[in-house]
């Protein structure tokens, strides 16, 4: 069987590259399973893996070179949006691009695909829920300083009223010291604290969070926060910490109890815990070989045409293609220890 490259775009470095191995096996194991029927248009999917945790333009110059040079026929994976930003007009069309992390929505690029959640099916949901179940009302928002945090900082203004902002605060990505961060939210008027910080990132703040003593009176809420980084965090800082997203490894359903027994069963019991920025991963090729199958070819403009009200059922339930995002159920859960229970869907 000839093979047929895609280029998978995760983070190897940097705050986020905590993410990557757990990125780089499920997308493994979504091309195991594609290659074990008929692979893509009869041909074995392979990965040239990209470090997405390099700075955007580097990234966006190796897509844009392995793609000119006919080495990739599509490009996926988790990766900051700034990133994304830089790689989407690099493609200029040439290839589908299947971006996979949550994000803060208004993605409108032709041949873009997105499987991740948005600040309207995410954040909206859990911060209604955090005012009327846990009575908070004014928030603080930590967050690093690119348009993610940023724009979903917006988002949130809108949700709970300008007024229940009563502090940000943006630090460069890479931060480890929150000092003042921390002095703010303590002086300041907030009950809760919106983290809109990656990866590692978060990981230090959670833990200066609760070596000040701020978890005893505010609650934090965090859209981008997995497995991996409660247990960097450790079960000592993880009080009063909540997140929101599609899948959860503690989920419970049948589709993500079944992904997570083929993932160990396929990468055994010490693999990376799964997470939802990984599983996302396995989403964006899955998402490409429904894609694929239905349009019957990998152009760019067969795939448009089959993507819209495309169904399937995968670990984060059913999902549909509409505008080319992919809608999906959301899912609240509280840090306990260092394992998240999922309290409800949004």
């Amino acid at each position: 069987m000839e093979t047929l490259a895609v280029a998978l775009v995760i983070p190897l470095q940097g705050p986020a590259g905590i993410f990557g191995p757990s990125c780089e096996l499920c997308a493994r194991l979504a091309a195991d399973e594609i290659n074990a029927g008929s692979g893509l248009l009869g041909h074995e999917l392979v990965f040239r893996v990209v470090d997405g945790g390099r700075p955007p333009h580097e990234v966006a110059d190796e897509v844009d070179r392995l793609i000119a040079a006919g080495e990739v026929r599509a490009v996926t994976g988790w990766h900051i949006s700034a990133v994304r930003q830089a790689v989407a007009p690099r493609i200029a069309g040439r290839v589908p691009y299947l971006y996979t992390p949550l994000y803060e929505g208004g993605e409108h690029t032709p041949w873009v695909f997105l499987t991740g959640e948005t600040p309207g099916r995410q954040l909206r949901p859990a911060l209604r829920w955090m005012a009327e179940e846990l009575g908070v009302r004014r928030w603080t928002v930590v967050g690093d300083d690119y348009v993610w945090p940023r724009e979903s900082a917006r988002a949130a203004r809108q949700y709970v009223g300008g007024n229940k902002i009563v502090d940000e605060f943006y630090v460069r990505l890479g931060t480890e010291d929150f000092g003042g961060a921390l002095d703010r939210i303590a002086q300041g008027r907030g009950d809760g604290v919106l983290m809109l910080l990656v990866g590692q990132d978060a990981v230090a703040f959670n833990r200066a969070f609760a070596a000040a003593g701020l978890d005893r009176d505010h609650v934090r809420f965090s859209p981008l926060m997995d497995e991996n980084m409660l247990l960097a965090t450790g079960a000592a800082s993880t009080r009063g910490l909540y997140s929101a997203a599609g899948f959860f490894e503690g989920l419970g359903t049948a589709g993500s109890l079944d992904f997570g027994g083929r993932y160990h069963a396929r990468f055994g019991p010490d693999a990376p815990v799964l997470n939802s920025m990984g599983e996302s991963c396995f989403e964006g090729v899955r998402l490409l070989g429904e894609l694929v199958n239905r349009a019957g070819a990998l152009d760019l403009d067969s795939i448009r045409r089959a993507a819209e009200g495309l169904v399937y059922e995968g670990p984060r339930g059913t999902v549909r293609m509409r505008d080319r995002h992919l809608e999906q159920a959301v899912f609240l859960a509280e840090a306990d220890g260092m394992d998240f229970h999922v309290l409800q869907q949004l």
